[in-house]
């Protein structure tokens, strides 16, 4: 009798241990959430913002990346996995050749060093928009996200710095193609990492929301 009551225990746990584990992994995936852009724009909080204390410092950027064996650091490792035409790899992660598209100004680009990873939501913009508040690795995981395509992304020099730390309310793409896909991925951004938005950028990004069409925004919350 006892041996059969332990043989039903165990079958019963072994029944359950699946469920378990089904459990613990939904939880520990978030799931991606999509809605129209001019609905996903209106998910996201209005606040007046602030650059008391900012210094680019506070963000460690171009950590070792997602696989700190391979010698590449993340600008490299987002150059790489951008490219249209793959770069060669040589020592110390130096990349020789290679081709990548623009899409800020439409440029077709030949060689990594035309080139500049742009943080989608500029590290000020975010630091005014929430950061200030997160921890230092919260901000380093924000500086090196490599978890959603477009938080960082590969364009000319000369669009990045023409950009800055601008919002939409101050800066666009100069392609008049680029205009709802960086509206997209500017939101989805700001959605992923629960950023603020000012009233101005607000405005501007429904703006754009009312001539991008169906454009779905889909984002997961960041880890």
């Amino acid at each position: 009798m006892i041996t059969s009551l332990r043989h039903a225990a165990t079958a019963t746990a072994l029944a359950l241990l699946p469920l378990t584990l089904v459990s613990q992994s939904a939880h520990a995936a978030a799931p991606s959430e999509s809605d129209r852009l001019a609905v996903a724009v209106g998910l996201l909080p209005v606040s007046s913002e602030s650059r008391e204390g900012y210094s680019r410092t506070k963000f460690k950027h171009w950590n070792a990346g997602l696989d700190a064996r391979d010698g590449c650091n993340t600008r490299a490792e987002v150059l790489i996995s951008e490219a249209m035409a793959a770069p060669v790899i040589g020592p110390g992660c130096k990349l020789e050749g290679g081709e990548w598209s623009s899409y800020y100004d439409e440029q077709h680009v030949i060689g990594a060093s035309g080139l500049d990873i742009d943080h989608m939501v500029p590290l000020a913009e975010a630091w005014d928009s929430g950061a200030s508040a997160w921890s230092a690795g919260r901000r380093e995981a924000y500086a090196n996200d490599q978890g959603a395509s477009q938080s960082l992304v590969a364009v000319t020099a000369k669009t990045n710095r023409s950009k800055a730390d601008k919002d939409p309310g101050e800066w666009l793409p100069p392609a008049a193609g680029a205009l709802c896909r960086y509206a997209v991925e500017w939101t989805s951004t700001k959605l992923r990492w629960g950023l603020a938005v000012d009233q101005e950028e607000q405005r501007r990004l429904y703006q754009l929301a009312a001539g991008c069409g169906d454009e779905v925004v889909t984002w997961t919350p960041a880890p």
